[in-house]
């Protein structure tokens, strides 16, 4: 449930395309046997405009794991980045999916080392998780830039390990800004990249929780999800298609930065349940676009707001109100105690209020 506020001069959009967005980690089988022989290494040649790549990667490299999780009969693996000296490795929640339950994470460092990781903490809603590893005095941690100066057109360069190759570079431009991307999460729930970062850097299956750097070495947002031209039976096609998707690392950071404080993220809510309009749950005399309000929480956010079952929410921040994901990205983006502002109609009427966002159970 969510929305946000752009920033100036920059749009936002729910990305609505004909493609299927899918996971850029490496889940089981056939994909194992390239993770447990020797790591591949594949640098990008050509360089994206205005940008020395082979700069870039050397830099970038020695800071970027490749990370293999098992339990449960399934396994996986992914990328990560060092962000803090003591140890702590940024990633995607779905890369540590198959440990979270009993099972193992071990790190893959660029000099060969391996190591046993702890997960710290993660985030579901968001894809973020936090490993921990046992420090070494010669680790390299990637440098944190920020992504609120990134630019349409912008050079960035990938690092990750796409089907386990570990040590793997591409190179690209940053495509568009603000994408609010809807990925498959857990239990049935889906994730929300806010305010993605979309590159035509080859984004591929085990990139996931890699590193998409700008021209100076600095981690600018977290590979997570890909594009794939669906096929005749509507699932993906293989292969990169130019259409990736990165969290912002100005979230990633925050989020990261609250796991290893807490061991974990709160998020805002509001207490209320909604469909898009039209619905075949919708009464029909309730036409129109929004947001159908199917039920309020008993004493929640929305309902010391004023907000009832059956009212319809017209706008969300002054935007018109057309997808769940819309109050999603708010208690993303927001933290408790923020006020979020709608619009509604009842009984043909309209009225606006102001939600004071409650903290999530």
């Amino acid at each position: 449930m969510t929305s946000h506020n752009p920033r100036p001069g920059r749009r936002r959009s729910l990305l609505l395309i004909a493609a299927i967005v899918v996971m850029a980690g490496v889940v089981g089988g056939a994909i194992g046997a390239i993770i447990n022989s020797p790591a591949g290494s594949s640098t990008a040649a050509k360089a994206a405009v205005g940008c020395s790549v082979t700069t870039v990667a050397n830099e970038v490299l020695p800071s970027v794991v490749t990370i293999s999780a098992a339990g449960n009969g399934e396994g996986g693996s992914g990328s990560g980045e060092l962000i803090r000296s003591d140890g702590y490795i940024l990633t995607n929640n779905h890369v540590i999916g198959p440990a979270v339950n009993g099972g193992s994470v071990r790190v893959l460092f660029g000099d060969g080392r391996s190591a046993q990781a702890a997960i710290v903490g993660r985030d579901p809603l968001t894809d973020v998780a936090v490993l921990k590893v046992q420090p070494e005095s010669d680790m390299k941690t990637i440098r944190l830039g920020s992504s609120a100066s990134l630019q349409v057109g912008q050079p960035v360069v990938a690092v990750g390990a796409p089907l386990g190759l570990s040590g793997t570079v591409t190179s690209g431009i940053v495509s568009a800004l603000d994408r609010t991307v809807e990925v498959p999460g857990e239990a049935n729930r889906s994730a929300l990249l806010v305010s993605a970062v979309q590159t035509d850097a080859a984004i591929n299956p085990g990139n996931s929780g890699g590193a998409l750097v700008n021209c100076s070495g600095e981690l600018v947002g977290v590979p997570t999800a890909g594009a794939g031209v669906p096929s005749p039976s509507g699932a993906p096609t293989g292969g990169n298609i130019g259409l990736g998707f990165a969290i912002p690392v100005d979230l990633a950071n925050s989020i990261a930065n609250e796991i290893i404080s807490t061991g974990r993220v709160t998020h805002s809510f509001f207490g209320l349940e909604t469909v898009p309009i039209p619905s075949a749950t919708v009464p029909e005399e309730s036409t129109g676009r929004g947001l159908f309000v199917v039920d309020v929480a008993p004493g929640g956010p929305a309902a010391h707001a004023g907000l009832r079952s059956g009212d319809v929410i017209t706008t969300i921040e002054g935007q018109p109100a057309a997808s769940n994901a819309q109050l999603q990205k708010l208690t993303l983006t927001k933290r408790p105690g923020d006020v979020a502002s709608v619009e509604y109609q009842r009984d043909g009427r309209s009225a606006q209020a102001k939600i004071t966002l409650g903290a999530q159970p």
